[in-house]
């Protein structure tokens, strides 16, 4: 049986802000925040403190996998809408989520390969002070490209080698 992560029945069990933080390894604070930005929701008790359900740790843990892999609060919250509506969050909805992330995740290693392999070397920037400048950027050619270091300016996607 496959538990949704806003289910109410799995979710029952209700925590204060304290718990779910503890529990999720997330401060009070960002807690707070998240639930400001829309991210994860609470109830109130009758001495009107927040009480969060089980559901918000899945939630919680989903924004920290994100926020870890450089993916803005933005994008984030645009993979949880369906939590945040009310529907279920099941196991097939965090798969489209960690799928929708994986092909920007991939781009972004690249980038990142790209920017680490060329940083000994000559990164076009105009310097022409490198030794390797001469075979890399003979008379500044790299200021027809534009502005900045043309050797870190990112190699779009669809002109990278494929792996495999």
């Amino acid at each position: 049986m496959s538990r949704d992560i806003n289910d109410n029945a799995a979710s029952t069990p209700i925590m204060s802000v304290g718990a779910l933080s503890r529990r999720s390894g997330i401060s009070v604070s960002a807690i707070h925040f998240y639930e400001r930005e829309g991210l994860i929701r609470s109830t109130r008790n009758a001495a009107n403190h927040r009480r969060y359900s089980r559901a918000s740790l899945r939630v919680l843990a989903i924004i920290k996998a994100g926020q870890r892999a450089g993916l803005p609060l933005s994008e984030i919250r645009t993979a949880l809408t369906p939590a945040l509506t009310g529907k279920p969050l099941n196991r097939e909805e965090w798969q489209r989520i960690s799928e929708s992330w994986r092909d920007d995740l991939t781009r972004r290693i690249r980038v990142l390969e790209q920017v680490r392999d060329q940083l000994a070397g000559c990164i076009r920037c105009g310097c022409l002070s490198h030794e390797l400048c001469v075979l890399f950027n003979p008379a500044d050619r790299a200021a027809a490209e534009g502005p900045g270091a043309q050797g870190l300016e990112p190699v779009p996607v669809d002109d990278m080698p494929r792996e495999g």
